[in-house]
């Protein structure tokens, strides 16, 4: 039986809005001064994370899921459900909305739409996000974009570090200058661009817009998703379960000490936020810090942490 971490290696996303962040706040090695994305855990097929330690050490997390389910639980599905980032929002992004499984299969054949959820790493002071819209229609809203009433029809809400944003498919919204996330999301890289601030990229090209797709798409008028944050303290940690829905259950963990944790026949994707410390299993030590994402899998029953560190956890939601 498999008993040990699964460590994974990032994969880094030059953006137009991407800066240098990714590297100062976490000490990655990024490819340019226009970083946007770190992609911790992922086995898409635009960016899959090739595995660190261990007996699987080379190959990459889509190979694992096809050839050891039972790291997995054995969950079914042809694709690894989950894909974890962290972003640098250096300047503005899009505005864009995802759609949902259904559509993504009919329209763009792909087996995932795209729910996500975002835990505010850190932001500038007065940052901002747009979340949702102003229009009661969709007629309002197609009349909204053709006229390029971009103020009147975005709805902007003030974050600060901690906040956490849950953002089911159909919901207009975009990451604003200044903030850091770390986001949580179905294993999903459709996107439909609704404004780019008529912005050109390095050639001088504005990039393309998806008006069709996202109207047909959108939740209209908007709903705020409501969800309720539970907290749980057992010896050396603190657990805030952010939220639990349909694709994925999102903890915030503190440790401060030790804990000795019971795997519940599910595997868990860990990503350290800050700090460092130790996962000890089996006799064996494993060093962990911030910066590092990796998978403590079904088989792993009980290990134990050591150090003071903050993480962000998650698991599929079966």
């Amino acid at each position: 039986m498999y008993q040990e971490p699964i460590f994974l290696k990032s994969v880094f996303k030059e953006r137009i809005w991407g800066g240098t962040a990714l590297k100062e706040k976490f000490g990655y090695h990024i490819p340019s001064d226009e970083t946007g994305e770190c992609w911790g855990i992922s086995a898409h097929q635009n960016g899959p994370c090739e595995i660190l330690n261990g007996a699987l050490k080379g190959k990459t997390l889509d190979q694992v899921w096809d050839s050891h389910r039972e790291l997995f639980a054995n969950e079914e599905g042809e694709e690894f459900p989950l894909l974890v980032k962290i972003l640098d929002a250096n300047n503005d992004l899009s505005v864009q909305v995802h759609p949902d499984d259904h559509y993504a299969r009919e329209v763009e054949g792909e087996q995932y739409g795209k729910t996500e959820c975002w835990y505010i790493i850190d932001c500038e002071e007065g940052a901002e996000l747009i979340y949702g819209h102003h229009a009661k229609s969709k007629e309002e809203f197609e009349q909204m974009v053709a006229d390029g009433r971009w103020d009147d029809l975005l709805r902007k809400v003030q974050v600060q570090p901690g906040d956490f944003v849950y953002v089911p498919s159909g919901t207009i919204h975009a990451i604003g200058k200044g903030i850091m996330i770390l986001e949580t999301q179905q294993s999903s890289d459709t996107t439909y661009r609704v404004y780019d601030y008529d912005r050109p990229d390095a050639e001088g090209n504005t990039r393309e817009l998806h008006i069709e797709k996202s109207i047909e798409v959108s939740t209209i008028p908007h709903q705020d998703a409501s969800f309720e944050v539970v907290e749980d303290v057992r010896e050396g940690l603190r657990s805030k379960k952010l939220i639990q829905e349909n694709y994925f259950t999102v903890y915030h963990w503190t440790l401060d000490g030790d804990v000795t944790e019971k795997n519940e026949n599910n595997y868990l994707l860990m990503s350290v936020l800050d700090g460092e410390g130790e996962l000890l299993v089996c006799d064996q030590t494993y060093s962990f810090k911030k910066g590092d994402h990796f998978i403590v899998p079904a088989t792993m029953t009980d290990y134990k942490l050591r150090g003071k560190a903050a993480f962000i956890t998650s698991h599929s939601t079966k």
